[in-house]
C-alpha cells in the first residue's frame, strides 16, 4: 500500500527546475540529491557523473523516489515512486537534447566545461513505478 504522501505519477514535477532524486543504499537508507531533470510524457531524464554514487545505487536497485525541490534539495512537493534505468546511445542523446532545450545557455556552458573530461556522463530514465 502506498503511503498517503506518495503519488504514482510525475504531475508534481511539471514546471519544476529541480527535483530530488532519492536512491537507496544496500541497507535501504535513502540518499537524496537535487538534480536537473527533463520530463517528456511519463518519463523523466537526468544527467549525472558516470561514477557518481547515485549511479552505483541505481545499479544495485532501480527503485527510486523523485520529488520537486529547489536547487538546494529542499522539497517542494510529494515524493513519487519510480523505476530508474541507465540509458545510452540514441536514448542518452535524446535525453541530452531535452535537458539542453530546458536549461538553455546554462546547460551549454556546462557542456563546454565538461569537454575537458569526455565520456564522464551517464543518463538515467525514470518512469513511474506500477503497483507501489
Amino acid at each position: 500500500m502506498t503511503p498517503a504522501h506518495i503519488t504514482l505519477d510525475f504531475a508534481a514535477l511539471q514546471g519544476q527546475q529541480f527535483m530530488n532524486l532519492i536512491t537507496f543504499r544496500k541497507n535501504g537508507q535513502p540518499v537524496s540529491t537535487p538534480v536537473w531533470m527533463a520530463q517528456e510524457g511519463s518519463r523523466v531524464y537526468v544527467m549525472t557523473g558516470r561514477n557518481s554514487g547515485k549511479i552505483k545505487r541505481i545499479r544495485h536497485t532501480s527503485r527510486v523516489q523523485v520529488e520537486p525541490s529547489d536547487r538546494r534539495g529542499i522539497s517542494r512537493g510529494p515524493a513519487v515512486w519510480g523505476t530508474a534505468r541507465l540509458i545510452d546511445g540514441a536514448q542518452a542523446q535524446h535525453a541530452d537534447r531535452l535537458l539542453t532545450k530546458k536549461y538553455g545557455m546554462l546547460k551549454r556552458l556546462f557542456d563546454l566545461a565538461s569537454m575537458l573530461r569526455p565520456n564522464t556522463r551517464a543518463y538515467i530514465e525514470i518512469v513511474p513505478a506500477v503497483g507501489e
